[in-house]
């Protein structure tokens, strides 16, 4: 799997897509739309994952800051089933994870081995290692919508879902420029996970694709 934000193909690196993933590999389909979201707090200030450290489910879980500038939403976080509430949960964690290692400078962090493994770690830590690159770092709003769980007879989970980054944006890590652009129709992007439950009960990613402009996304 390769995940590749399309702000990172853009030589200017202001494009609007900033989760934007185009991923190949094998394994696993999923079902439909669902949206991610990030809202701009404004300071630099610091912000823990609200379902950091340790749970009901008595997992030992990394703790995960997030930036203040950055907020990201999931609708719905629970369903009333609990085995796919897990799955969201964990695949909220795992989006927190990506952006804490942006920030710390750090893509192969705790947290992001933590939440994805096999192709879903490699291509993780190749996509959030370009924005190091580059020295961005990101900010504003993005948020995940109309998250849809269904089970395989394999035991693995597909996850889709539609992200909504209409108002995220990239920041210079020197300068702390923003690089906002305007809303387009590649602000909509479709997902497709797969993910596992490993040994000690976490619902990790393991493959992802995505649809940048999907029109089961669009507003």
């Amino acid at each position: 799997m390769n995940r590749r934000p399309a702000l990172l193909a853009a030589a200017s690196f202001t494009a609007a897509a900033l989760f934007a993933l185009s991923a190949c590999g094998g394994g696993g389909d999923s079902e439909d739309s669902d949206k991610i979201a990030g809202a701009d707090s404004g300071d630099g200030a610091k912000k823990s994952s609200p379902s950091a450290s340790a749970s009901a489910d008595g997992v030992d879980r990394p703790e995960i800051v997030v930036p203040k500038d950055v907020n990201l939403e999931f609708a719905p976080e629970t369903t009333g089933d609990a085995k796919a509430d897990a799955v969201l949960r964990d695949n909220a964690e795992y989006w927190r994870a990506i952006v804490e290692s942006i920030e710390k400078q750090d893509p192969k962090s705790e947290a992001v081995r933590f939440y994805s493994k096999d192709a879903g770690l490699l291509g993780t830590i190749e996509w959030s290692g370009n924005f190091i690159k580059n020295d961005l770092t990101l900010a504003g709003t993005v948020r995940f919508t109309d998250r849809k769980v269904k089970f395989s007879k394999d035991g693995s989970a597909g996850l889709t879902y539609c992200s909504d980054e209409s108002k995220g944006y990239t920041k210079d890590r020197k300068t702390h420029k923003k690089n906002v652009t305007p809303a387009g129709k590649d602000s909509y992007i479709r997902y497709n996970d797969r993910l596992r439950k490993n040994a000690d009960g976490v619902w990790q990613l393991t493959n992802s694709t995505s649809e940048m402009g999907s029109a089961l996304c669009q507003p």
